[in-house]
């Protein structure tokens, strides 16, 4: 089954159906509501939601910059999910501990974990605390933390596409692109079997634009980042 976005009023999501209150993203703080992961708005500015937290392991592959996967991982973490992020540059994540906060004792809260690009032992997910481990490895991530449980999320972070990573493309059961230069846009083309006009779309996107790939979906979105998320990430860009 193929992970699909969500539009308000209509049924084309997947198990379970999640909804979103807005006010949850401007928190950008661990909430006990369980919800979709909001990733932008359409061309018509109806918020677009994507059903990442199931009950079935999923792949999610991000290319392109910081600001992207750096989003992505804030609203995971405002709709209740654990994050392990395995990444070769720790400092560029501080900011999503410093967003979750601290437990009332003082200590850090146990909801973000930043480590090394090794294989550790993972939380366990269910239902009510559902995982998403962040593998931000380069252009040719190995496959450390494949999804294999229930309420597991792997999200791929590829600064750009690379033929060597084109399994792990293959694999995603949804893939969130940035623009593309000529070359890698030629690449998704011949990965994912896109005709000339969808190529030709990836190279024009805008710094605030992001195309959503899956099993018979191509979705153009604009990025929307909250007063708060701002103040964390900066403003909307392509790049890091």
């Amino acid at each position: 089954m193929s992970l699909r976005l969500r539009d308000p009023g209509r049924n084309n999501g997947v198990a379970p159906e999640f909804t979103v209150d807005p006010a949850l993203l401007d928190a950008v703080s661990p909430s006990g509501d369980r919800g979709g992961i909001m990733i932008g708005s359409g061309l018509n500015g109806e918020p677009l939601t994507v059903s990442a937290l199931r009950s079935m392991p999923t792949r999610i592959v991000l290319v392109g910059g910081l600001y992207l996967a750096r989003q992505v991982a804030l609203r995971s973490m405002a709709v209740g999910a654990w994050l392990v992020i395995a990444t070769g540059r720790p400092a560029a994540w501080q900011l999503l501990p410093k967003a979750a906060g601290n437990q009332p004792n003082g200590r850090p809260s146990p909801l973000v974990h930043i480590r090394r690009l090794s294989p550790v032992e993972l939380p366990r997910p269910s239902e009510d605390a559902p995982l998403v481990v962040i593998t931000d490895g380069g252009p040719t991530p190995q496959d450390l933390f494949p999804p294999r449980s229930p309420w597991q999320t792997t999200v791929y972070v590829l600064p750009y596409l690379h033929p060597q990573a084109t399994t792990i493309a293959n694999a995603a059961d949804i893939v969130l692109m940035q623009r593309l230069p000529i070359g890698q846009a030629e690449l998704a083309a011949r990965i994912w079997r896109l005709p000339a006009q969808m190529m030709r779309q990836l190279t024009t996107l805008k710094d605030d634009q992001v195309i959503a790939l899956g099993q018979n979906l191509w979705r153009p979105l604009r990025l929307v980042t909250t007063t708060k998320e701002q103040q964390l990430l900066g403003p909307v860009r392509r790049g890091d």
